[in-house]
């Protein structure tokens, strides 16, 4: 980086300028701005808005989310995926509650102990709320300072977290909350990956791959993740005027959500009858077919219709239709439902 003794003070500038009005920027509730920081990771601003304020109106503070069931809570994080931040966020309120009498640990090392804070949240939370100088580094900043510095260090190292931790801090200034906001939203909304605005950006002049001419090779990921496909059968099965459905393991990918029965897409129906304990008639072809993206999986579902009489028995469960909506279901199952009701009506 060019001219590094000035550059904490130009963005700082530029940020208190021009940064975006966002609900939790109004405040300094640590609870508030942790819960921005768990519902923005791996989500888009503009997507979180709408969910951040009716998590809060529902759960204004610390007490009454711990003392709220993790079925009721996931149900306002319906839609938002990677479902495991609600329920780590929802064990540390009830940790922070019981251990800590309902306040946000200021200590960085106690709050980093809590179920799913790592070295991010930490940097985030612990900065904008009480201003510690930590370094909070996603992917805008890992993009940021490989620019600023025409660094070709491969993001994707193990390595990556402490090297760009270490950049920030050489420039962190005393508003350090400030200052890891600042860097983010550069990032955001000036230093994009595909199309950087560089003739705005208000650090240009300490720009190194700005001077070269490469800020497009920036920054370098030489991983390639492979994403892995699986293959299902997806039953909607119906008894008299209510279907089917069940409830995911405790642990592993959309814990404890609900869903209809799956089975790998070759099960044949006289191993599905085994399994359920259940006499089916099953269609001869799919009503429909659809896929679901996670970040390194793809499930492809063929969802067929399929009829029973017997009596359904645990792990399985007969629900009203009506009734969905009661049940935490994950964004897959919800667009099946969805289309289920268009094709019966």
């Amino acid at each position: 980086m060019k001219h590094n003794e000035t550059f904490s003070k130009d963005l700082l500038a530029w940020f208190y300028q021009h940064k975006r009005e966002m609900p939790w920027r109004e405040t300094k509730d640590p609870y508030k701005i942790w819960l921005s920081e768990v519902m923005l990771q791996q989500t888009q601003v503009n997507t979180v808005r709408n969910y951040y304020l009716r998590f809060i109106d529902r759960f204004p503070d610390i007490e009454t989310l711990a003392q709220s069931s993790i079925d009721e809570v996931a149900k306002y994080w319906e839609g938002l995926g990677y479902y495991s931040r609600v329920r780590n966020f929802h064990a540390a309120i009830r940790e922070v509650q019981s251990a800590y009498n309902g306040q946000v640990p200021k200590d960085p090392s106690t709050f980093l102990s809590l179920k799913g804070v790592g070295p991010y949240t930490q940097g985030a939370v612990m900065s904008i709320a009480f201003n510690h100088k930590l370094p909070a580094v996603d992917g805008n900043v890992y993009r940021v300072f490989s620019r600023l510095d025409n660094d070709g260090f491969d993001i994707s190292s193990t390595k990556a977290r402490k090297h760009f931790e270490a950049k920030v801090m050489a420039v962190m200034p005393d508003a350090a909350g400030d200052f890891n906001e600042a860097l983010m939203e550069l990032g955001a909304t000036v230093c994009t990956p595909k199309a950087p605005l560089c003739i705005v950006c208000p650090v240009r002049e300490h720009c190194m791959a700005f001077e070269q001419g490469n800020v497009l090779d920036l920054p370098v990921k030489l991983k390639k993740v492979k994403k892995t496909v699986q293959q299902y059968k997806v039953l909607l099965i119906q008894k008299d005027d209510q279907i089917i459905i069940e409830q995911r393991p405790e642990t592993g990918l959309l814990a404890s959500m609900w869903q209809f029965p799956m089975f790998e897409i070759d099960t044949h129906v006289s191993d599905i009858e085994a399994q359920m304990n259940l006499s089916l008639h099953i269609e001869d072809e799919p009503f429909v077919k659809t896929k679901h993206q996670f970040t390194h999986l793809e499930w492809q579902m063929e969802v067929y219709l399929a009829y029973t009489n017997s009596e359904v028995v645990l792990p399985y469960k007969l629900i009203e239709i009506k009734d969905k909506g009661t049940f935490n279901f994950p964004v897959s199952m919800t667009n099946i439902f969805d289309k289920y009701v268009d094709y019966i009506q």
